[in-house]
């Protein structure tokens, strides 16, 4: 039985814009969604694919009904969205969670937020009081049920907002990047609940993601572009399509993505090997076992630094100290971060990971320890703090919470002119930021609220650089970005590092991007710093990382279990790149 169907449906946005002196306002029509058809059957589990910008959001507000079709039919559950005593029954039957917690967290207290979806749908108090527990319970939030969200770091914040559509128990579940601010664990975990309730409680998901390896566990996968749909079929039929895959700016699996670049040196591997067992019996029967199977990864080969550019030295931090609401948020910490050196900051959501990143630019002031900046102590009386902040920069986790000029030149001066510099001297630094992001003159006036993510993130990126800080702070620049614009940022980073000889702090979630980029890995568990090193030699602590939350990189995984089924093999590999450089002379 068909849960629900689009037939030709199509949705414009309006923007109003005011042009020159000589025109009135104008309005220009923005097709979102282009004569989409599709249908999903009770109880199947959809992935949706496709760049920032595709449609793939505006699709799933037609499906819930926030937004109606301008042209077409939307009909879920047998009711067609058009018609307006049709909408309660459609948004009670297809709960959705957005990419960002804060546009869905609406109560002071968690449990309150998971109760205010059930409560809204008439669901009777007893019941809705043993929902809210299991739904806490099934998100591992449980004991933040008295906590105030505003408290909670993003990842968390997410969890809160997952639980709160699992408690209303709906028909359908729509996962718009739900899991892009999620550590790896956290992130299966999420994953694993939904399995569990599409496979045993028979709710049809549809999960918008950009990690392929979550689109490998679906029933069907569909690709949009430009609006449309382009390719649609099951996980075998689409990412057997590597070229097409990437022509679309899209990723690949793990295994899949070792598979292509491999058959690029000829070896003669199957197109339709794209999952990880798969990719695994492929090696064991076809390895060449050699005396040169040991080999330095990519990934490994770290720059030794020796000039201290910022000290942490046994610094806590409590936020709402002497209240009902204290939480110790980090807790001792003492690292160094050298002059030049690309390190990335990981651990699971709550680790405390971005309140540290906020002490060492004098957001926040440690509650204990102390902060050295070029061998000064920044919160030593008489320091002027500004002098910090002109040092180090840093991006936040939401760079649309960063913009607020009118045109993205605009923004991006800001910075400069409030150090003092010249307009002349503002300007020169803005263009020499935005040649290194990527950012092009056309984009220099339009308002910086019409851009992509991608974009923006630039934009945000663009305006610390262009205030030339010694160390620059990125939180999840890549989280929610597609395979495309996560490169381009991640090259910006390479970018400022080598053009602006500045020092990078990265917190991120994605392993593969950690051990692409990074020199040095510390890593965070509940408040404390508990590793620090390469990849190399923290990806090789089993246990701790599993405590902090943290799975190896995907590659790392498929060559782990090449190495439990006998094959000797080396275990210090974890990108794909580092993967086929191994696999291509010994196949």
């Amino acid at each position: 039985m068909k849960f629900i169907e689009c037939e030709n449906v199509s949705f414009s946005y309006s923007n109003n814009k005011t042009s020159d002196k000589k025109n009135a306002e104008s309005e220009r029509n923005v097709l979102a969604v282009d004569r989409i058809d599709f249908d999903a059957i009770e109880g199947e589990f959809i992935a949706v694919l496709g760049h920032n910008g595709s449609g793939k959001s505006t699709f799933a507000k037609l499906i819930n009904g926030i937004f109606r079709p301008s042209e077409g039919k939307v009909t879920v559950d047998g009711l067609i969205s058009d018609d307006d005593k049709n909408i309660w029954e459609i948004r009670k039957n297809v709960g959705m969670v957005f990419q960002n917690p804060d546009n869905q967290i609406v109560a002071t207290i968690v449990e309150e937020d998971v109760a205010f979806g059930a409560e809204n749908i008439g669901i009777e108090s007893g019941e809705i009081i043993e929902r809210v527990k299991k739904s806490l319970d099934a998100v591992d939030m449980s004991e933040y049920s008295k906590t105030a969200p505003h408290l909670l770091s993003g990842g968390q914040k997410q969890r809160i907002a997952i639980a709160g559509v699992l408690a209303m128990k709906p028909k359908c579940i729509i996962l718009d990047e739900a899991t892009a601010m999620l550590d790896p664990i956290g992130r299966k975990k999420i994953i694993d609940i939904i399995m569990r309730l599409n496979k045993e409680e028979k709710i049809t998901v549809i999960l918008i993601t950009h990690f392929m390896e979550e689109a490998l566990l679906a029933d069907k996968v569909f690709i949009m572009e430009s609006g449309k749909i382009v390719m649609s079929g099951t996980p075998r039929e689409i990412f057997s399509e590597a070229e097409k895959i990437k022509r679309l700016g899209l990723d690949l699996p793990a295994a899949a993505a070792i598979g292509y670049n491999l058959r690029k040196y000829g070896i003669d591997i199957d197109r339709n090997i794209i999952y990880e067992d798969e990719f695994v019996n492929y090696v064991i029967k076809n390895i060449k076992l050699t005396s040169k199977n040991k080999v330095a990864s990519r990934s490994e080969k770290r720059r030794v630094f020796n000039d201290k550019i910022i000290e942490v030295k046994n610094v806590s931090y409590i936020y709402n100290e002497s209240s009902a609401f204290e939480k110790k948020a980090i807790k001792n910490v003492t690292i160094d971060i050298f002059k030049g050196e690309i390190v990335a900051l990981i651990g699971k959501t709550g680790s405390g990971k971005s309140t540290l990143a906020q002490t060492l630019n004098g957001l926040i002031k440690p509650t204990d320890g102390e902060i050295f900046v070029n061998g000064k102590n920044i919160w030593e009386k008489g320091f002027k703090i500004k002098e910090v902040r002109k040092k180090v920069g840093i991006v936040f986790q939401y760079p649309e919470y960063q913009l607020f000029e009118e045109t993205v030149f605009k923004d991006a001066m800001f910075g400069p002119l409030n150090m003092g510099f010249s307009e002349e001297e503002a300007t020169l630094r803005v263009i020499k930021a935005f040649k290194a992001v990527g950012i092009s003159p056309e984009l220099f006036e339009k308002s910086p609220f019409e851009l992509s993510g991608g974009q923006k993130r630039r934009v945000a990126i663009a305006g610390v650089i262009a205030m030339e800080p010694e160390v620059l702070i990125l939180d999840e620049p890549t989280a929610g970005l597609d395979p495309k614009g996560r490169d381009e940022i991640l090259k910006n980073v390479e970018n400022a590092r080598s053009g602006f000889d500045m020092t990078v702090i990265m917190v991120s979630h994605s392993m593969e991007e950690v051990c692409g980029i990074s020199d040095r890995v510390i890593v965070m568990n509940n408040g404390e710093a508990v590793l620090s090193g390469g990849c190399g030699e923290v990806f090789q602590k089993g246990e701790i990382l599993r405590n902090s939350g943290i799975s190896p990189p995907a590659v790392n995984v498929i060559l782990k279990k090449i190495i439990d089924r006998g094959v000797i093999i080396p275990h210090n590999i974890y990108t794909v790149a580092d993967a086929v450089d191994f696999f291509k002379e010994r196949l």
